[in-house]
C-alpha cells in the first residue's frame, strides 16, 4: 500500500507539472491562435453561403427579372446569398434561405462590355497623341511596338476591346484578352490576326496586325450552360507586345496571381476607363451576359463595385490587387480577367482557371 501511495503521489506531480508546462505552451486555445479558429470559423461561414446560394440559383434564377446570385455580404457584415436583379423588387425573394440571409442587388441588364452596347465616351480618339510628342496618353490611340497592355485592340470584325496582358507558355508570347474581342465571340478562325488599336478606333487589317488568333474558350450562348469565362489568346512576340501598361497605368502585373476574395481592392487599366479603382463585393457568381448573338449564362465568377469600374471597349482588361495596407505585397497580383457589367457592377473571370486552360502563366514581374 505504501509503495501505491507513493507512484500515486508522483503520478498527481507529473500531472501537475504537466498541465503547468501547458499553461505557458501555446495548445489549441492559446490566445495567438485565436486568428486561426476565427478565419476557420469564417472559411465555414463562406463555404456554407456558397452551398446554399448553389443549392438554390436554379430555382431562384428562374423569377422574373433576376439575372443572377452570388455570395456577398449582408447588412450584418456576415456572408449573404445576393440576388443580381435586372430592376427593383422581383417578386417572389425569400429572407433567407437554409439559414443564410438573401439580399437583393439591383444591377441592371449584364451585357459583354463591347461598343456595341456601351458606347465610349472616352473623349479621345484614333491617334491621340501624348502631349510631348512620345507615349501616346490615349488607349484608344496607336501605340508604337511593342504596344503596352491595357490598349484598344480586337479582331478587325468587332469594335474595340482591351489587351488584357502578355502571357507565355516559356518558349511563345501571346496577348490575351477576351473571346468576344479577339474571336468575334466564336465567330473567327484560328489565324485571324488581331490589331492595334481595334477598327473602332481606326485600326487597320493587316497594317495594324500585333498577331494571330491562337486559342478561344468557345462561348455556350445559353442560359442553361455553365461557362467559365469569356477569354482568348493571340500568338504575338515581344517586338509587338509589351507586358506593362501605358505610364498613366498599374504598371507591371505580377507572374503570381491571387485568388478573389469579397474585400480585396483591386484596379485595372482599360481601353476606355484608363485605370480605375474598386472592390470584389462579390464571389461565386451565377450570371446571364447579354451578347449580340444572345444571353450565355456563367458560373463561378467574380463582381466588382463601383459600376464607374468599366465601360464599354474595357473588355479584356485584367484586373489585379490594388495593393493597400496588408495587401501592399500582393499588389499587381492579377486576380481576373474583366469581360462583362452594368451601369452598376464588373464582372471578371478569375484569372488562375484561364491560365489553366490555355497552358500559359502572365508573363509580369
Amino acid at each position: 500500500m505504501k509503495r501505491f501511495f507513493l507512484y500515486a503521489v508522483a503520478a498527481v506531480l507529473f500531472l501537475g507539472l504537466f498541465w503547468a508546462g501547458c499553461g505557458t505552451d501555446q495548445g489549441p486555445l492559446a490566445p495567438q491562435d485565436d486568428a486561426a479558429l476565427e478565419t476557420a470559423a469564417k472559411a465555414s461561414s463562406w463555404g456554407k453561403a456558397m452551398a446554399a446560394q448553389n443549392r438554390h440559383t436554379r430555382s431562384l434564377m428562374a423569377k422574373g427579372g433576376v439575372v443572377g446570385t452570388a455570395t456577398g455580404l449582408g447588412s450584418n457584415g456576415r456572408p449573404a446569398i445576393l440576388v443580381l436583379a435586372a430592376s427593383a423588387d422581383p417578386a417572389g425573394i425569400p429572407q433567407s434561405l437554409d439559414g443564410i440571409p438573401v439580399v437583393v442587388k439591383v444591377t441592371g441588364e449584364i451585357r459583354a462590355l463591347d461598343i456595341q452596347h456601351h458606347r465610349s465616351n472616352h473623349g479621345g480618339g484614333p491617334g491621340g497623341p501624348g502631349g510631348d510628342g512620345g507615349e501616346p496618353s490615349d488607349p484608344t490611340a496607336r501605340f508604337p511596338r511593342p504596344v503596352p497592355i491595357g490598349v484598344s485592340t480586337g479582331h478587325p470584325a468587332i469594335t474595340a476591346g482591351t489587351i488584357g496582358c502578355r502571357v507565355t507558355n516559356g518558349s511563345a508570347f501571346y496577348a490575351l484578352s477576351n473571346n468576344h474581342v479577339f474571336a468575334n465571340t466564336n465567330a473567327a478562325s484560328i489565324g485571324d490576326n488581331v490589331i492595334q488599336p481595334g477598327s473602332y478606333d481606326g485600326g487597320s487589317n493587316p497594317a495594324d496586325a500585333i498577331g494571330t488568333l491562337s486559342a478561344f474558350y468557345p462561348i455556350d450562348i445559353s442560359t442553361s450552360a455553365n461557362n467559365t469565362m469569356d477569354a482568348a489568346i493571340a500568338l504575338s512576340s515581344t517586338g509587338n507586345l509589351g507586358r506593362s501598361t501605358p505610364s498613366a497605368g498599374y504598371g507591371t502585373p505580377r507572374s503570381t496571381t491571387m485568388a478573389a476574395s469579397v474585400g480585396l481592392k483591386v484596379k485595372k487599366y482599360g481601353r476606355t476607363t484608363g485605370l480605375t479603382k474598386g472592390e470584389i463585393v462579390a464571389i461565386n457568381a451565377t450570371v446571364n451576359v447579354g451578347y449580340g448573338v444572345g444571353t450565355a449564362r456563367f458560373v463561378n465568377q467574380v463582381i466588382i463595385s463601383p459600376g464607374g469600374f468599366s465601360a464599354g471597349g474595357d473588355s479584356g482588361s485584367l484586373i489585379v490587387v490594388d495593393g493597400k495596407g496588408r495587401n501592399k505585397s500582393h499588389s499587381n497580383k492579377p486576380v481576373a480577367l474583366l469581360f462583362a457589367g452594368s451601369s452598376t457592377v464588373t464582372i471578371g473571370s478569375p484569372i488562375e482557371p484561364i491560365l489553366t486552360y490555355f497552358g500559359v502563366g502572365v508573363d509580369g514581374s
